[in-house]
């Protein structure tokens, strides 16, 4: 009986096979890279938030008093001073862009340089840019404020608005807009399920008594909300962002469970803020550790100064409760911190990849 002759490295396997183990890895290794979330897609989750997260389920269990006057200043000076420094980098950000401007990397591949201009024309009209971009920003701030002090509902509405649209940005992995703004809202109004009465004592306190009417509308509207963000969940499982699943699956619940402020720190201190940090300490990479760190503390430290004098000027106009001010002025930067963070990290995420191609051997 004839033998057909094997191909050469068919034999070699034969001949020569794999050890078990290795093939496990290797089939373990293909498995993953299927279940992994593609490049810049946002799966990302520090262990801090699962330490923090554990420890306040243990102190819930314990029966810890997390709503009392106390544990809600902690928490409100947790989510200031841990949450607030991830808007601080704005403006170095635009610096950044100027920067990339002058060495002809440029604004999404249109930047000075390529217009014609150089040297002191350059810099003169990057600083002019520079100039009227951080008018604008401080003039969105100040318009904020002056919202707080004269028409704080819609302060309020707008607050409640913008926090919607900004916490649905960290669902990248998301294509569909609506399921980011669904899942941003869903941060919002999970508390107000849990502790309605609550959430509607801190709406009033920013704003006045008409307040009440929003936070029973954020309420109805969030079992829809929540429904919308577990198909997002569920997407995001299935796209290979689990360990971002997960988290907000955890972080949701926890959400409806603790008191408000004590969960919303959780989730801006823990995971809305340290992914958006991560991607601007990747734009801002050329910066030093000493400054990177001194430039959050300093702008934050401004900005709060800055609440406190507006505070020491109108001091009817606020509510006395440390939350509800916090709350304020994280409003008052939230705002134009959006506007500008949105339209300078998709630029420069373009121009740096532009230098790194131009700098590539």
């Amino acid at each position: 009986m004839r033998t057909r002759a094997m191909p050469c490295d068919a034999v070699t396997i034969v001949a020569h096979p794999r050890p078990l183990s290795e093939r496990r890895a290797s089939s373990d290794r293909r498995a993953s890279s299927r279940h992994r979330a593609p490049s810049g897609r946002g799966d990302v989750v520090y262990p801090a938030y699962w330490v923090a997260a554990a420890a306040l389920i243990v102190a819930t269990l314990l029966g810890l008093p997390l709503g009392q006057p106390a544990a809600v200043v902690v928490a409100t000076i947790v989510f200031i001073g841990g949450g607030l420094p991830h808007g601080a980098y704005d403006i170095a950000l635009l610096r950044r862009a100027v920067a990339l401007d002058r060495s002809g990397a440029g604004l999404a591949g249109g930047g000075l340089a390529g217009g014609g201009l150089t040297g002191d024309g350059l810099v003169r009209v990057g600083l002019v840019r520079v100039g009227l971009v951080v008018g604008g920003y401080v003039a969105t701030a100040l318009l904020m404020v002056s919202l707080w002090l004269t028409m704080p509902l819609v302060a309020l509405v707008l607050f409640l608005a913008v926090a919607a649209v900004h916490f649905g940005e960290d669902w990248a992995m998301l294509e569909e807009p609506l399921l980011r703004v669904a899942a941003g809202a869903a941060v919002i109004g999970a508390a107000t399920i849990g502790h309605p009465s609550a959430v509607s004592g801190v709406f009033v306190a920013m704003s006045d008594p008409r307040a009440a009417v929003v936070a029973r509308i954020v309420t109805a509207i969030a079992p829809v909300a929540l429904l919308v963000t577990l198909v997002g969940i569920a997407l995001a499982w299935r796209q290979g962002s689990r360990h971002w699943a997960s988290a907000m699956a955890v972080c949701l619940g926890l959400l409806i469970v603790l008191p408000p402020v004590a969960g919303f720190a959780l989730f801006f201190v823990f995971l809305h803020s340290p992914r958006h940090l991560a991607q601007t300490r990747v734009l801002l990479r050329d910066m030093t550790r000493a400054r990177w760190l001194g430039t959050g503390a300093l702008l934050s430290g401004v900005a709060i100064l800055g609440w406190w004098g507006v505070r020491v000027i109108a001091p009817s106009r606020f509510d006395p409760s440390l939350g509800a001010q916090a709350f304020q002025l994280l409003a008052s930067v939230a705002v134009p911190h959006l506007l500008l963070s949105r339209w300078l990290e998709r630029r420069l995420a373009v121009a740096c990849c532009a230098e790194d191609q131009t700098a590539a051997p």
